[in-house]
């Protein structure tokens, strides 16, 4: 698995975002029938709707997803954030927080959990951006979680931290640009 860990030392995911981990659950996401690759480019009309998110694990465990089932034991979280907002030569709103589901039991997906923070479409105003669907193995279910007070200047590592998360199982991510407008005659 270390090879898959590759793409995010190039494209800086490991040190903007997260420290080095080893992937230990797989973790698929697709909009429509574009499945997200590391570095892949996805145009933003095509991320109007919530990706669909499939992650491996046991159905007793529940994670986490940021991009955040009381019978359960553990849970996953998964987090969805832009590190280059509001542009990738000036990030000072990074990270951008896209999305926040809780409570997802494994071997499912991100649809079985509970959304805290409400998925938002990648809007990139300039340059290219990076959106990274980051997911964290919960110790236990986390039952009320604080909504973030903002989407900027969210930190990833901070509300792992908060959570006693621990470091990611799985992450991948896409790059977006602003599409052209169409030329109206």
């Amino acid at each position: 698995m270390a090879t898959s860990v590759d793409p995010l030392v190039v494209g800086r995911v490991i040190g903007d975002v997260v420290d080095l981990f080893v992937p230990t659950i797989s973790m698929s996401a697709y909009y429509g029938c574009k499945h997200v690759t590391n570095g892949c480019d996805i145009k933003p009309s095509l991320t109007t709707n919530t990706p669909k998110v499939n992650i491996g694990g046991n159905s007793d465990q529940l994670y986490t997803l940021v991009i955040f089932s009381p019978f359960l034991s553990l849970s996953f979280v998964p987090v969805m954030v832009d590190p280059d907002a509001p542009s990738p030569s000036e990030p000072s709103l990074r990270e951008w927080l896209h999305w926040i589901v809780v409570d997802i039991p494994g071997g499912t997906n991100v649809s079985r959990g509970k959304e805290i923070v409400n998925y938002m479409p990648p809007r990139p105003p300039v340059g290219i951006h990076r959106y990274i669907l980051v997911l964290f193995l919960q110790k236990s279910p986390l039952g009320l979680v604080e909504y973030p007070q903002a989407r900027a200047n969210f930190i990833t590592r901070m509300f792992a931290a908060q959570l006693d998360l621990g470091l990611p199982v799985a992450t991948v991510y896409f790059n977006a640009q602003k599409e052209p407008a169409n030329r109206r005659r």
